[in-house]
C-alpha cells in the first residue's frame, strides 16, 4: 500500500490528523493496533478548548456536539470552604465546551468510511523503517500474513507507550520528565453532577475535583499516594472520602451512584524533542504528556494536529517545504506553555508529602492573591481556555 500520509494511532489526534488531510485531497492511512471497540472503551477527559472544536467545525463533524456538549463559561478553585470564582467568559470573552473524547473519538471514527479515511483496525507489531529517508515505510501484521504501508511521511500519533518516538534517532532527541509522587483516583458514574461548573479543591486529605461529562454523567476524582489500587477503594468509601474533601456546599450536593468505572491515573509531565526527524513526525501523547489539572492533553494534541496538518498541506499543494521545517519549533512553543500551566495548577492544588508548614502557607498565599486579584484570575482563565495559536 502506498500513500502520502501514514498515521499510526487512532486517537483523537491521529483521527483529526486523517481528516484534515483527506478533506484537503491528500492520501492519508491511519494504522491501529486495537479493534475500534477497544478504542471506544476509553474513558477520556473531556474539556474542549476553541482550537478542538474548531477542527470538528471544520471538518463539519460537530452537529452532535454543538448539541450535546455543555458551554461552561467559569470553573472554580476550593480551598477549604472558600470558593474561587474563575470566569473565564468575562475574563476572556470564551469559554470551553465538555465533550467526552469518547464521544469526539467517535464521531471521527463513525465519519471516516464517507469520507475516504482508511483505518486499518488490529494492526499487530507495527514497526517504523527508513525514517531519515524520503521512503520511510511502516511494517504490521494483521491475521498473520505481513503488509507495508509506503509514505512520504510519517506521523506518531500512537501515545506515550507507542512504538513511534522510539524509532527517533537517539542522536537526535531530549526528554525532560517530572513524576509527581500521586495519582487520581477516579468514579464514573450516572449521576447529576454537584455543581453546574468544575471545582478543583485543595483540601488537607488532599486534592479533589467535581467533574461531568453530560447533565446526567459525572466524574469525580481524589488524590492518592503512588501504590493505591483501584479494588482497595469500594465504591462507599471513595464517594465519602469525594464528599469530605470537596467545600461542603458543593458536597451536599453530590448524588452517589453505582461505578460505571473507578481507575488511578499517575502525574507525570514530559516532554520529548524535537518533534520531528527527518520524515517521522511525533503529534499529542506520543511527544507530550501533561497531568489532567489544567485539562490539555486533549488540546495539545488538537493543537499539534492543527499545525501538522497545514504544514502538510502547504508540502504538498503548494510544495512549501519551510512549513514542515517549522512544525516542531511552533507545537513546542505551545507545548511548553501548557506544562508550564499544568504544573502550576498541580503545584497549587496538590498536597505533597514532603510539604512543610511553611509550603503550605505559601499555597493559601497564593490562593488568597488568586481570589483578590482578577489580573491572577485572568491569567488563570487565558491559560484555562487555550492560548492563541
Amino acid at each position: 500500500m502506498k500513500t502520502q500520509v501514514a498515521i499510526i494511532g487512532s486517537g483523537p489526534a491521529g483521527l483529526m490528523l486523517g481528516h484534515l488531510l483527506r478533506q484537503a485531497g491528500l492520501d492519508a492511512v491511519i494504522v491501529e493496533r486495537q479493534s475500534a471497540a477497544h478504542v471506544l472503551s476509553r474513558i477520556r477527559a473531556g474539556v474542549l478548548e476553541t482550537v478542538t472544536t474548531e477542527i470538528l467545525e471544520d471538518l463539519d463533524l460537530a452537529e452532535r456536539m454543538n448539541a450535546e456538549g455543555i458551554p461552561h463559561h467559569g470553573f472554580n478553585l476550593a480551598d477549604g470552604e472558600r470558593l474561587i470564582h474563575i470566569d473565564i467568559k468575562a475574563l476572556t470573552g470564551k469559554h470551553v465546551l465538555i465533550y467526552g473524547q469518547t464521544e469526539l473519538t467517535k464521531d471521527l471514527i463513525d465519519a471516516a468510511p464517507k469520507r475516504g479515511l482508511e483505518i486499518i483496525w488490529e494492526a499487530d507489531a507495527a514497526a517504523l523503517h527508513d525514517t531519515q529517508s524520503d521512503a520511510p515505510f511502516i511494517t504490521y501484521t494483521k491475521g498473520g500474513v505481513s503488509h507495508q504501508v509506503d509514505a512520504r511521511f510519517i506521523v506518531g500519533c500512537d501515545g506515550f507507550h507507542g512504538a513511534s518516538r522510539k524509532a527517533m534517532p537517539p542522536c537526535v532527541g531530549r526528554q525532560y520528565e517530572k513524576i509527581y509522587p500521586f495519582g487520581w483516583l477516579g468514579i464514573l458514574a450516572d449521576v447529576p453532577p454537584c455543581d453546574q461548573e468544575l471545582i478543583y479543591a485543595n483540601h488537607e486529605r488532599g486534592f479533589s475535583l467535581a467533574s461531568m461529562r453530560s447533565a446526567t454523567r459525572s466524574r469525580y476524582y481524589i488524590q492518592v499516594p503512588l501504590g493505591e489500587k483501584a479494588e482497595d477503594w469500594p465504591t462507599g468509601k471513595l464517594w465519602d472520602e469525594v464528599c469530605a474533601r470537596l467545600p461542603p456546599a458543593a458536597a451536599k450536593k453530590v448524588t452517589r451512584g453505582p461505578a460505571l468505572e473507578k481507575s488511578i491515573a499517575p502525574l507525570r509531565s514530559f516532554v520529548f524533542e524535537p518533534m520531528q526527524s527527518g520524515s517521522l513526525f511525533l503529534a499529542g501523547d506520543a511527544a507530550h504528556i501533561v497531568p489532567p489539572t489544567g485539562a490539555k492533553g486533549l488540546n495539545l494534541a488538537a493543537s499539534d494536529i492543527r499545525y501538522l496538518s497545514r504544514a502538510f498541506i502547504a508540502w504538498f499543494k503548494k510544495n512549501d517545504q519551510d512549513a514542515v521545517a517549522r512544525y516542531s519549533e511552533q507545537a513546542l512553543s505551545r507545548v511548553w506553555k501548557s506544562e508550564r500551566f499544568s504544573w502550576q495548577l498541580t503545584m497549587l492544588m496538590h498536597r505533597f508529602s514532603e510539604d512543610s508548614s511553611f509550603d503550605r502557607r505559601v499555597q493559601a498565599a497564593e490562593l488568597d492573591y488568586i481570589a483578590s486579584s482578577e489580573t491572577a484570575r485572568r491569567a488563570i482563565a487565558e491559560n484555562y481556555v487555550g492560548l492563541p495559536l
